[in-house]
């Protein structure tokens, strides 16, 4: 295990550094990037539209993403948390467009979020999956 190397990113949010947390930390390949808001860190502006906060999350998340070398191609699984059941929809078609042919494993939770986030997602992803090919097998349950 002594050659196994591990990274810590920080960005410009404000409580990675109150709760001490990093924004991605990668273990070998494996990349894990924190629940992410739907505001852009640089500007602190926060979108009141659900359908923009969704997508600057995915933004925020492909940023951390390239940082280590990744992309949402090599995303394995999403968290999504959607506090509000009338967002449900818009984020899910968002989602899908930034998810089609990706395919994660996912999980969506109805839970509370701080102030004015109506979105937050994390990701895991493990660097050289979205070049792999993937083998597809349907199942009924």
């Amino acid at each position: 295990m002594s050659d196994l190397e591990v990274t810590k990113i920080k960005s410009s949010s404000l409580y990675e550094e109150k709760a001490s947390y990093s924004r991605v930390v990668t273990v070998g390949d494996m990349i894990l990037v924190s629940n992410t808001a739907g505001i852009d860190y640089k500007t602190r502006v926060l979108s009141p539209d659900i359908r923009e906060q969704t997508l600057q999350c995915f933004k925020n998340i492909e940023g951390a993403l390239a940082s280590v070398g990744a992309t949402l191609g090599d995303v394995v699984r999403s968290c999504v948390a959607i506090p509000r059941a009338e967002d449900k929809e818009a984020v899910l078609a968002v989602l899908g467009d930034k998810f089609r042919g990706i395919d994660p494993a996912s999980t969506i939770t109805a839970t509370p979020l701080a102030g004015e986030y109506r979105v937050e997602i994390e990701v895991t992803a493990y660097r050289g999956v979205g070049n792999a090919k993937a083998k597809y097998i349907k199942i009924d349950l």
